[in-house]
């Protein structure tokens, strides 16, 4: 592997889907100056999202990706929403053809598409480099326009731009002091429902969300081969059933779909309307985690705390302090419930966009030597970039919060006037939206992200 430079004009630091994406759109772009590191080795990663929608291959398809991620993966026609006895909704998404070219939602693991993302960068002699941690962030001691990345080995790099692309727990968006909460009620998190904990796997078994047979031949390229097909499983826990446990066991996940999922799907033969039980046989993947909604204070910042708070587009460039510069894009800028498939999506689109914003600051400030004052901002640039991506990310956690607390509704009696579960109501409501064609076009429509891209 090729020995990390010393200094690079753009340090990309997390090599999931939005880092690479982000590489490729600076190759697009002609750009190669850059690094890409990541804090675990190679194959670590595991199938976590499973859905790309039709304004993420769009913006794929702008970088030169889209057309590679479509062909492993498979293009689901139709959303199907339903209880355990019967499917409540059916949404046809071929009300988006007359909007985009990809009229589906196509069913991709995560580390299928970091693979296919990686694999092209690959193909351009990048090297992505592992493992390095991310210590501390600093400025330059002879230039504060710059910032001294320092890793866990005591390596330092030094870089102009610092793309935080590290997830959730963001180690640059941490040192470069950005507050990370929900954007509606603050450190309290969501409202509890039925989703509040959830536990998610991939298994060889019979479900309702089959994974394309190239995850399997995925799988079998680092050495864990499985036959037949593999599929997704995923059920919230209520509260009151404690704590998931950290490895879900085989029958763990078992009680949970007898619990929760399609009684077709029940390993009591008494259950199940087929008589014949269907057993989970192999776990390749599982994890846990509490659902909650964060946001970013502000995606783009100069280290040290001098870039405005609250910021508008323009700004005065005598006023402007110098440091650094940080962005956020992704998970480390936003996360939010998994109802919906949007996280990974939204990542993507920040940094295929983030991309060209780079390209344009750079050629601003190419053509604004320091030595001569001007009326214009670059960093307006990038304070647009930021400040559109945060709208997008609020608008999203609104309508993953919606969608979260309608799927997770707790079974509880209404009121003591209206006996009736709330679970049988919602049920009700949604088997009626599904039958009217302009609620399915807008299901549709807001599942596929072009409304907010």
């Amino acid at each position: 592997m090729a020995s990390m430079p010393n200094s690079t004009t753009v340090l990309i630091v997390g090599a999931g889907p939005s880092g690479l994406a982000t590489a490729l759109s600076l190759l697009h772009h002609g750009y190669k100056h850059f690094v890409v590191v990541d804090a675990v080795e190679q194959g670590e990663n595991t199938s976590r999202a499973l859905v790309v929608h039709a304004a993420t291959l769009e913006a794929l398809d702008t970088i030169g990706c889209g057309e590679e991620i479509v062909a492993k993966g498979t293009k689901a026609r139709s959303i199907n929403i339903g209880n355990r006895s019967s499917k409540l909704v059916s949404t046809n998404l071929s009300s988006l053809d007359k909007h985009t070219c990809h009229p589906y939602s196509l069913i991709i693991p995560q580390n299928l598409t970091e693979y296919i993302l990686g694999k092209k960068l690959k193909s351009y002699g990048v090297t992505v480099h592992r493992p390095c941690k991310v210590a501390s962030l600093k400025i330059n001691e002879n230039d504060d326009d710059l910032t001294d990345v320092v890793f866990e080995d005591g390596k330092t790099i030094t870089a102009k731009y610092v793309i935080g692309a590290d997830g959730a727990r963001s180690v640059v968006r941490r040192m470069a002091g950005i507050s990370f909460t929900d954007p509606k009620t603050g450190e309290k998190g969501d409202r509890i429902t039925n989703l509040a904990q959830m536990v998610l796997a991939d298994v060889s078994f019979f479900l309702f969300i089959p994974l394309p047979s190239s995850f399997n031949d995925l799988l079998a390229e680092n050495g864990q081969e499985v036959r037949g097909p593999i599929y997704r499983i995923g059920a919230g826990v209520p509260l009151v059933d404690g704590e998931i446990p950290h490895s879900p066991s085989k029958e763990y996940l078992q009680s949970l779909v007898d619990r929760f999922g399609p009684t077709v799907l029940s390993s009591d033969a008494s259950v199940n309307p087929s008589s014949t039980p269907a057993r989970i046989k192999e776990i390749i993947w599982a994890t846990r985690f509490r659902t909650h909604s964060a946001i970013a204070e502000k995606a783009f910042t100069r280290l040290g705390g001098d870039e405005p708070q609250g910021a508008t587009v323009a700004a005065d460039n005598s006023t402007t302090k110098r440091g650094g510069i940080i962005l956020l894009i992704g998970d480390a800028a936003h996360i939010h419930s998994p109802a919906g498939g949007q996280g990974m999506n939204l990542g993507i689109r920040d940094a295929v966009f983030l991309g060209d914003a780079l390209i344009k600051h750079m050629n601003a400030s190419t053509s604004q030597p320091n030595s001569q004052p001007s009326s214009i901002d670059a960093d307006c640039i990038l304070r647009e970039f930021a400040e559109e991506r945060h709208k997008r990310a609020l608008e999203v956690i609104a309508f993953t919060k919606n969608l979260n607390s309608l799927l997770g509704t707790q079974d509880k009696k209404i009121s003591w006037l209206f006996p009736i579960s709330a679970t049988t109501v919602r049920d009700w409501m949604m088997w009626l939206g599904g039958q009217l064609g302009f609620v399915q076009a807008r299901m549709a429509w807001a599942m596929s992200g072009l409304g907010r891209r």
